[in-house]
């Protein structure tokens, strides 16, 4: 190898080496190769082609332009197609009946030939002969990216992970991507990507204890799960809801277990009302128990989870150049030591950090307040990060995916560069103006001013929303399946007229003993009990024939079956009773099943898009 990273002659294809041209001073890369010995465009030397001998006296020489000497070679440079072919194969194929491939004085040439070389010759003999059918053999030069295709290449998800491959830079990148990492065993393990929707726990952590967390509060505080956000996407991308769970509100912590360095596993007892942010660091928890508890609260199961401190605010509106929030009004909290005037600010670094922990001057001074500035300041952030000012800019990228991987700590199913890029891509196909944040339901606790309870009348129908996949954000496609569901137009037959088999599939023991004396009570016909069903559902289901379609609506109307339950039939004449089995999401006869098309009235809703959203 030279000082120019070009390989030994018959080794390396011209068309891979970068040549000095002294006429600009700076290195090319040449793309039309050439095969003979004679000194290249920029004074290199080119390859020497293996000699061949003519196989017969009345060869066919197709390039008159000079005199062939004994080894087959022409004296002079020819610009013909033929000869051109053959300098791109490394001998000369032209277009010579002994030189063309699988004649002898071919298969000679072709041996000489090192492993390397034969392997190109005998591809680009294959493209000339079979490709072109005959033509010229000359490599296609790729098309050269732009800047802002290349950044497009390695950029995207909400928080952009970068590698660059083909370099020794991009090993050295990948490898310190990869031992940013921090992750924890929290004994699941999913896949990084999957089909159906996917929810990840985002948990941000109030530790003062660590690099860029002193000086805060409690010193060597283990740090509670102070901010929390059920991230919901759904199973076609096209839309997202993040939850966010306040951090005062009272809820039952179920048993949880944690893994500790050597290995052992811990059994943390369970506890009954107290403030949600406990779920993590008391008792030595660890995510993993603020995993379960929200599964627990809201019946969402869930996939991942990421957490993030302090220093990850800091570091990461510092990397996107700054993050832009908007003020109706003046803040100036000493506490959290935010002073803005009203109107919009880029911030960044200790500022971006005050203006998410800021309360006592914004709203109702309490958690709550405080949630709306964390969501306008989220929604701010991931506008950024894909933004084409960040996607485009290498550098920023590589500062951006540097602070990410060293702020986060993750799940061992997303515990590398390699899974976490691939889920980044996966969820990147979400429209931003489809991602929708909401807080729980809560209202006052009475027994406790300074904490919260779950509002269920609220907190359940959302809760339903994101099982069901259901968007906050009224998406084309959402509507679109919403207008397939629709129920049947049949005029709803009399209730007397009703007549139906109730089976358990999934419901709650004596569900369907329970809906048949809840039917007969509200008028219905003949409702009768059918026993357990051969097999669970998820969903509720009523099977109806075109002949019920009247009592199908009716059944529905009274239950508050969703379209989606009803199943037309094939009629067989036999003139059976339609047949309705409770599944998993049916509670009690008379309350909705399933979950509704829109939120409570009450729930407040940021849509990260909006970029009109001012803090009050």
């Amino acid at each position: 190898m030279d000082a120019q990273g070009r390989g030994h002659a018959g080794d390396v294809d011209p068309a891979d080496q970068w040549v000095f041209n002294p006429n600009t001073g700076s290195y090319e890369l040449r793309l039309n190769p050439v095969a003979d010995d004679s000194p290249s465009q920029y004074g290199g030397r080119r390859t020497s082609a293996p000699r061949q001998r003519r196989s017969s006296p009345d060869e066919d020489t197709a390039t008159p332009s000079g005199p062939s000497d004994a080894s087959g070679r022409s004296g002079s440079r020819s610009g013909s197609r033929s000869e051109s072919a053959g300098r791109a194969g490394g001998a000369r194929a032209g277009s010579r009946a002994s030189d063309r491939p699988g004649s002898r004085a071919a298969r000679r040439a072709e041996a000489k030939l090192p492993a390397q070389r034969r392997a190109r010759a005998s591809e680009r003999s294959s493209s000339a002969d079979g490709g072109r059918g005959g033509g010229h053999g000359r490599r296609k030069a790729k098309r050269r990216l732009s800047k802002k295709q290349k950044a497009l290449r390695i950029g995207g998800g909400v928080v952009g992970f970068v590698m660059v491959a083909g370099c020794v830079g991009g090993v050295y990148m990948y490898q310190r991507l990869n031992g940013n990492i921090n992750k924890i065993d929290v004994g699941e393990e999913n896949p990084a990507v999957k089909d159906g929707p996917v929810n990840i726990l985002v948990i941000g952590t109030d530790a003062r204890e660590g690099k860029g967390n002193t000086g805060y509060g409690d010193a060597g505080s283990v740090g509670h799960a102070d901010t929390t956000f059920l991230f919901h996407v759904s199973e076609d991308r096209s839309n997202a809801t993040a939850l966010s769970i306040p951090r005062d509100m009272v809820t039952d912590i179920p048993q949880c277990e944690t893994k500790g360095e050597n290995g052992q596993t811990k059994v943390i007892r369970a506890e009954q009302n107290v403030r949600f942010n406990t779920s993590l660091g008391q008792e030595e928890r660890d995510p993993g128990c603020t995993w379960r508890t929200v599964e627990k609260l809201t019946g969402v199961q869930i996939d991942h989870f990421m957490m993030a401190d302090f220093n990850a605010v800091k570091e990461l509106s510092t990397a996107v150049g700054g993050v832009e929030v908007c003020t109706a009004k003046d803040i100036n909290d000493p506490k959290s030591h935010l002073n803005l005037k009203a109107g919009r600010h880029t911030i960044k670094g200790e500022q971006a950090l005050a203006f998410v922990r800021t309360r006592h001057s914004v709203g109702f001074g309490s958690d709550l307040s405080r949630i709306k500035l964390q969501q306008q300041f989220l929604s701010a952030m991931i506008r950024k990060m894909k933004s084409g000012d960040t996607l485009t800019n290498p550098s920023k990228l590589f500062k951006l995916s540097d602070a990410a991987t060293k702020a986060l700590t993750v799940d061992t199913g997303i515990g590398s560069v390699k899974k976490l890029m691939a889920l980044a891509n996966d969820l990147k196909r979400v429209n931003t103006d489809n991602i929708t944040f909401a807080t729980v339901p809560v209202v006052d606790n009475p027994d406790d001013p300074a904490t919260v309870i779950l509002n269920e009348a609220k907190a359940e129908p959302l809760f339903k929303m994101v099982r069901a996949d259901k968007s906050l954000t009224k998406t084309d496609k959402a509507k679109k399946k919403k207008k397939e569901e629709s129920k049947p137009k049949a005029e709803k037959a009399p209730a007397s007229e009703v007549d139906v088999s109730v089976r358990n599939g999934g419901g709650p023991a004596g569900a369907a003993a329970g809906t048949v004396e809840w039917l007969t009570s509200k008028g219905v016909g003949n409702a009768a009990s059918g026993g357990n069903a051969p097999q669970p559902l998820e969903k509720t289901r009523l099977e109806y024939t075109a002949s019920q379609e009247g009592q199908a609506v009716r059944l529905a109307d009274m239950l508050k079956l969703p379209a989606s339950a009803l199943k037309k039939t094939e009629d067989t004449g036999s003139g059976s009773s339609m047949t309705l089995t409770l599944g998993k999401d049916f509670t009690a006869a008379g309350k909705p099943v399933g979950a509704p098309d829109k939120a409570p009235s009450g729930v407040e809703k940021v849509n990260a898009g909006d970029k009109n959203v001012c803090a009050k």
